[in-house]
């Protein structure tokens, strides 16, 4: 099948490269270890990274446009790619050109900033922020998008607009806290969930002493092990319930989240779970789950930009106009 364009998500410790049909359709993807923080950031490194990524579909296919978002166009990463600032769409994402010495050029998506007292920024959420919208009818509706992980982000669209964002770092500050702190001394490694202290976080968390916040909370993850109240293998579970409880509790107060508030969730099914969870028990009523739409969001993009052509016979082409 024809590739009409080769879309790469490349962020911090991977790259995934995709193969896109006449129509945005994924004809094939791949995963490498080969993120931004795992090669020297030489050119010829990244030039490397991408041919075992993508070579062979650049090779069959030597006019299909490639377009990469995520942290390759950080100040760390292959070249940058300045923020835009929100509130934004899709079609004002201005794309940076890497012009190689071989091969079509590979069109850089820039990064999203919110300027203020403290200002906010994310890498590679916004094009599956995009992705989401492309034929969603609810972005014509005020909508609220869950990207949870190691930073998360809380995304506001309203009018199929990006128009706010709010990041809780709160995956790596539970990475940290078990794997750096006393709080790890006491947890006990295991492999299934545990419902009942999950839950018992989220409560703590909503709690009146909730209130203090989670510099308070989080040590009580340690004494209720050592009062015998919490097992050490729920340590875990409890913890990940009171920090993503003190997360929702946060967000919903910072953007004035009403419980009807339609909220979709995207990333992994098992992390999105747990926020759903959460969520319910916070009592917001119109939740979904969203698969990944990091592709959909490349396509679109790459459409806006006028790097493939979207008429009803499915024609791809690389305007020479495009992203300048």
């Amino acid at each position: 099948m024809d590739t009409h364009l080769i879309a790469l998500d490349w962020g911090t410790s991977s790259l995934r490269a995709y193969r896109l049909g006449a129509a945005g359709e994924t004809l094939e993807v791949r995963g490498l270890p080969l993120g931004v923080m795992q090669l020297d950031g030489c050119e010829a490194d990244f030039e490397r990274a991408l041919e075992q990524a993508c070579g062979d579909w650049q090779s069959a296919a030597p006019q299909a446009p490639m377009i990469a978002c995520g942290m390759v166009g950080s100040a760390q990463g292959w070249r940058e790619a300045r923020y835009i600032e929100a509130p934004l769409r899709a079609d004002e994402l201005t794309l940076l050109p890497i012009e190689r010495s071989h091969g079509m050029p590979l069109w850089l998506v820039p990064g999203v900033i919110q300027r203020g007292g403290v200002p906010n920024v994310m890498r590679g959420e916004e094009t599956q922020v995009f992705g989401l919208l492309d034929g969603d009818d609810s972005q014509l509706a005020p909508l609220l998008i869950g990207l949870p992980g190691s930073h998360s982000k809380w995304v506001t669209v309203e009018g199929g607009q990006l128009s706010r964002f709010q990041t809780f770092m709160t995956g790596e500050v539970y990475q940290a806290l078990l794997g750096h702190t006393i709080l790890g001394r006491t947890a006990v490694t295991s492999d299934s969930f545990n419902a009942a202290a999950f839950e018992r976080g989220l409560r703590v968390a909503r709690s009146s002493e909730g209130q203090a916040g989670p510099l308070s909370t989080i040590f009580s993850s340690r004494t209720l092990v050592l009062t015998g109240e919490l097992s050490g293998a729920a340590q875990a579970d409890y913890l990940s319930g009171l920090l993503i409880g003190h997360e929702l509790a946060a967000m919903s107060a910072m953007l004035q989240v009403p419980p009807s508030q339609s909220i979709v969730l995207i990333g992994n099914s098992t992390l999105c779970a747990r926020y759903l969870w959460a969520l319910e028990h916070c009592g917001f009523e119109s939740l979904r789950f969203a698969p990944e739409a990091t592709a959909a969001g490349l396509w679109k993009i790459a459409a806006g930009a006028g790097l493939v052509a979207t008429d009803t016979a499915g024609e791809s082409d690389v305007s020479p106009h495009a992203c300048h």
